[in-house]
This record gives C-alpha cells, sequence and structure tokens, in this order.
C-alpha cells in the first residue's frame, strides 16, 4: 500500500495531521518515515529494472552502476534522517505509553484481589499487596516523567545501542518485583497489632526463606553488568561488530541485531519469566515472607543466565577477507587484475548484523592501496546483490599502481578486515 502511494504521489506534504511529513509533530515523523521508505523501495525496484536511467550514463555499464549506487545512496540517506527522526518522537512518546501501563497493572492488580476475596473476605495482605503497587507504579511514573526524552521507564533498559536490553529488562524485573515484595511485608508489618505477628513478618525477611530468590537477584545482576562489559571490550577489540538501531523494539529482547530469533535470548528471557510467575505466586500464597524460591528452580535460572552469557562470548566475530578474484562476465577472456577491472572480495561478516539497509551498505569501503573505494549498491528487485555478507565486488580505480597492493574492507560498523595482497597489472 505504501509503496502504491509513492507511485500515486501521496496526500498533500505540507498538511498537517495524519499526512503530516514535515517531522514536527510525532505523526508527522512516522508519516514523513514510511513515505520516504516507499519511495524509496519504488526508486530501488525501477533501477533494478533498468528504468530511469539518464542518457549519457546508460551506455556505459560501469558508469550507470556508479550513478545508480549514488543516487541510492543519497536517497538512502534521507530515509535514514527521517528514520532517525521519528525513533525520536517514538522515544518521546513512549513515557506515556509505559506510564499508562503500569497503572493499567494497578487496576488489574486490584480486579484480581477483588475477584479472589469474594468468600474468603478482605485482609491486610491484599490492602498491603495494593498500596505496595501504588507506590511502585508512582515511583516508575515519576522516572518515566524524567527519562521521558529517552524513553520514559524504559531508559535503564536501552542499551547504548538503542535497542533493548535482554539483560537489563531480566534484571529489571527481578529487582521490582522484589521491591514489591518488601513493600508488602513492610506494609503488614506496619498495620500489625501484635508481637507475635510482627516478629513472624521480621522472621519472614531471613536469609533462610529467601536464599533462592535473592540468589537469583544477584546472579541476574551480575550478568547485566558483566555483559555490558563484555560486548564494550569486544566492539572496542574488534571482535564484534554493533550499528545502531533507529529505536528500541520489544523484539529486540529475543531477537539479534538483525532481528531474526536467538536462542541465548529467548531461553534467559522464558526461564526467568517462569521462575518469576512462580515467586508472584508464592508471594500471594505467603505474603508474611519473601518468596521462597525452590533451589532446584534457582539452578535452572543459573543454567540459563550461564547458557545467556555463554551465547554473549560466542556471538559475532571479525570480518575476514578469504581470497580475491577478478570478476569475469560471460564469455570474457581470463586474465591478471588490470585498473579498471572489477574484483570480487570473498569472505565473511562483510555485512553486520543490524546493517542490512541501504543507508549502511553504503558506508562500506574497500580500501585498494592507498585509494579508498567506496562499494557500489547494485539493486536487483526486493533488495541489493552487491554488497552481500560474503562477497563483495569493486572496480580497481585507476590510480592504484601496479604491482602487487593490500586489500582491506572496512565494514559499516568500522571494523576492518585482513589485509589481502593481490598483484595488479599494467
Amino acid at each position: 500500500m505504501a509503496v502504491q502511494e509513492a507511485r500515486q504521489g501521496g496526500a498533500d506534504p505540507a498538511a498537517h495531521g495524519g499526512g503530516c511529513t514535515c517531522g514536527d509533530c510525532p505523526h508527522g515523523a512516522r508519516e514523513g518515515h514510511r513515505r520516504a521508505v516507499a519511495a524509496f523501495l519504488v526508486k530501488r525496484d525501477e533501477y533494478a529494472a533498468g528504468q530511469g536511467l539518464p542518457a549519457a550514463v546508460a551506455h556505459s555499464a560501469s558508469a550507470s552502476r556508479q550513478w545508480v549506487s549514488e543516487e541510492l545512496a543519497q536517497a538512502a540517506e534521507a530515509v535514514a534522517e527521517r528514520g532517525r527522526a521519528e525513533g525520536a518522537a517514538w522515544l518521546a512518546r513512549l513515557w506515556q505509553r509505559t506510564a499508562a501501563v503500569v497503572w493499567a497493572g494497578v487496576v488489574v492488580l486490584l480486579l484480581v484481589q477483588a475477584l479472589t476475596a469474594i468468600g474468603a473476605g478482605w485482609t491486610s495482605a491484599r490492602t498491603a499487596g495494593l498500596l505496595s503497587a501504588v507506590l511502585v507504579a508512582g515511583a516508575l511514573t515519576a522516572a518515566s516523567w524524567f527519562h521521558r526524552a529517552r524513553g520514559g521507564a524504559l531508559a535503564p533498559v536501552i542499551g547504548e545501542d538503542n535497542r533493548l536490553s535482554t539483560s537489563r529488562a531480566v534484571a529489571g524485573a527481578w529487582v521490582l518485583f522484589l521491591a514489591f515484595a518488601v513493600l508488602v511485608l513492610v506494609g503488614r508489618l506496619a498495620a500489625a497489632s501484635g508481637p507475635r505477628e510482627r516478629d513472624a513478618l521480621i522472621d519472614g525477611l531471613e536469609l533462610a526463606r529467601g536464599a533462592g530468590v535473592v540468589t537469583v537477584l544477584a546472579v541476574v545482576c551480575g550478568i547485566a553488568v558483566l555483559v555490558r562489559r563484555v560486548v564494550g571490550l569486544r566492539v572496542q577489540g574488534q571482535r564484534l561488530q554493533k550499528v545502531r538501531a533507529h529505536r528500541p523494539r520489544a523484539a529486540d529482547l529475543l531477537t539479534d541485531d538483525s532481528g531474526r530469533g536467538s536462542f541465548a535470548d529467548i531461553q534467559y528471557v522464558v526461564i526467568n519469566g517462569v521462575a518469576l510467575a512462580f515467586a508472584a505466586v508464592r508471594l500471594a500464597r505467603r505474603p508474611d515472607q519473601l518468596p521462597d524460591l525452590p533451589w532446584g528452580l534457582a539452578v535452572v535460572v543459573l543454567v540459563s543466565a550461564g547458557t545467556y552469557l555463554a551465547g554473549k562470548y560466542a556471538e559475532g566475530g571479525r570480518p575476514v577477507i578469504l581470497s580475491v578474484v577478478r570478476a569475469r562476465e560471460a564469455g570474457a577472456l581470463d586474465a591478471p587484475i588490470r585498473t579498471g577491472d572489477d574484483i570480487e572480495i570473498r569472505g565473511t561478516g562483510f555485512v553486520p548484523s543490524g546493517a542490512q539497509g541501504a543507508d549502511r551498505l553504503a558506508r562500506m569501503v574497500v580500501r585498494v592501496g592507498a585509494v579508498n573505494v567506496h562499494v557500489p549498491l547494485v539493486p536487483v528487485v526486493g533488495g541489493f546483490d552487491n554488497p552481500a555478507d560474503d562477497l563483495l565486488t569493486v572496480p580497481v580505480p585507476a590510480e592504484v599502481e601496479p604491482g602487487r597492493v593490500d586489500v582491506q574492507v572496512i565494514t559499516a560498523a568500522g571494523v576492518e578486515t585482513n589485509r589481502y595482497t593481490i598483484d595488479v597489472t599494467e
């Protein structure tokens, strides 16, 4: 539908409201980005079909390829600017949504307590739970307002790459749950009428009662800090490629940077979600003590945390050039590499996860000797034929002197590959 609107011209771009594209309001940023993407897809598919080429470059395959690549790179940068504006506007709106979700949770808790109180009667534990939920919701709402420009209550769990961090989200969930549990005990302690009841509530905070849940809290918080350090060191050491996302998405908790499902992340979220649900039920059944997480379930969470951390150590890798050969067209004669020829660079890891967009692909550079060559974008219907994760095709510029020269790829994440030496003849 978006592509059809772009072909037909769409609505008046100067109109405010739902069709605004100026970027001055959240709806305008979103609509402007949508239309920019649609226009780019139309242009890419037209060039892939050989349409829209000026007569001055149509006679030369290399000239037309270069012209198409430059046009697509400029259009992709315009789309990226729209995407960044849309991401900033989305983050600015997010604090209101997070606050609404938090207070909706309080309402759900009230309804559940009211329904379960039928027949059993309303107790001080229910009152303490409701007041604790109100206090936690109020604190989250205040934090959302102070961090309203950076995602509201989700600001602490948004990583440096502008994606939701799985480790921080899991740790944050456990911190909030245990804060709620302690507030419930505090509320019951304040409402206790006799010394025996107060002593029982204080005993409920003993470490022996909640050793399992405290151990899990320590481990998941440690994992959140350690993963940040591990990722930072691997990026600095060029062993991991990271590109910034336009905005965080809920799917980031279960996927890698390219949007594919990640086993390490999925099992970590699922196991901790199950453990949190068990702990919540235990708290509801025994509101006079910390939820006693059984050691069997606690060990399962620890194994899941270890798997998640191992996955962070194993992911990624430095891009590598395996071979460089002269590109040969059908019917052409075999020959050595000369200036002006196209070369195929074969390897792995040339396109980092999350860098499949045209604006990121256009940033790829191949250093041939002392000359930096931007990798041309070669469109096909539905995507790009060049560059690819395992193959790049670039021309050898005329400025390269004949002889032995080094070839090196610089990816969109700024990571350099190994140097590969080739012979360039006259």
